[in-house]
């Protein structure tokens, strides 16, 4: 039934903003742009490993009952150095919403809340690194 993780998606009230502290987050540029002309209202890169998608909306194509700000869900992508991660994302603006936990068996989790209102969840999870392990030739 679901077979994967396609697209994450954030709202962004100022999307201009959004995408120039993703794409210096990211250290690239959205792959993809809707307008194509003019201010955009969707914008998207392809991160990681398996060129997932993280999208930005502008935040008035927001359905309607939308959260507007942090919500329950906290999506967590992998990163290598939880630690030097979250300085990052904090030295950039990010406000803590989750520190650094050990939660046993190698894996460790924090979360933000980026500039936008948006939840950033990090993670080092090892099954991630063995799953990758397991799909690049010997």
């Amino acid at each position: 039934m679901l077979r994967g993780l396609t697209t994450v998606s954030y709202w962004a009230a100022d999307l201009t903003e959004a995408t120039r502290w993703y794409t210096e987050l990211l250290g690239t540029e959205p792959y993809f742009q809707r307008p194509v002309e003019g201010p955009p209202g969707y914008v998207e890169f392809r991160l990681g490993d398996y060129q997932h998608e993280l999208g930005l909306i502008d935040s008035r194509y927001a359905p309607p009952g939308s959260a507007g700000g942090p919500a329950g869900t906290v999506v967590y992508w992998h990163v290598d150095d939880v630690t030097a991660t979250l300085e990052r994302l904090l030295s950039m603006g990010a406000t803590p919403h989750e520190p650094a936990q050990d939660r046993g068996e190698g894996f460790i989790t924090a979360s933000v809340v980026d500039p936008f209102g948006n939840v950033l969840g990090i993670m080092y999870n090892p099954h991630y690194l063995d799953i990758l392990k397991s799909t690049r030739p010997a």
